[in-house]
């Protein structure tokens, strides 16, 4: 047969695990938390099962310790990760290889650049014209 157990609250403000007929199992205890941490403690002894711990429960991912070869063990993830960049980029599609190629070759960029819009600079045409003779040629032509 199975017991059924509550926890109450006494005439005191103290909280007890008490059974069906109210019979005090277990108490009296500070606080809700450690009333019902002591009733599943209850419950697991008596159920059958793997042996429960009483740790404290860890909220989220814990920290490991830190390990002797850390330089090590950081140069391997980072050979790792730099093998598993090349392998990714390997994968990729001929036109992605392409376009990243184009984007990452600043001096092919610079080259294309430079053929396009021509010289610029000191040895420009541009920079050796005169102010006077132009307006005479503009002049001249009616402008």
């Amino acid at each position: 047969m199975t017991k059924i157990l509550n926890v109450t609250r006494d005439g005191d403000g103290q909280f007890q695990i008490t059974d069906q007929r109210g019979k005090v199992v277990e108490g009296p205890f500070d606080t809700n938390a450690a009333a019902w941490s002591a009733l599943d403690r209850i419950d697991h002894e008596t159920m059958p099962g793997r042996p429960r711990s009483n740790k404290k429960v860890l909220w989220g991912k814990p920290e490991k310790p830190a390990k002797r070869n850390r330089k090590k063990a950081g140069r391997r993830q980072a050979a790792k990760d730099d093998h598993r960049m090349k392998v990714n980029a390997a994968k990729a599609p001929g036109w992605v290889r392409s376009v990243a190629a184009a984007k990452f070759d600043p001096a092919g960029e610079r080259k294309f650049r430079d053929y396009k819009l021509g010289t610029f600079g000191a040895a420009s045409e541009v920079k050796r014209i005169d102010p006077a003779t132009y307006l005479a040629e503009k002049a001249a032509r009616g402008e």
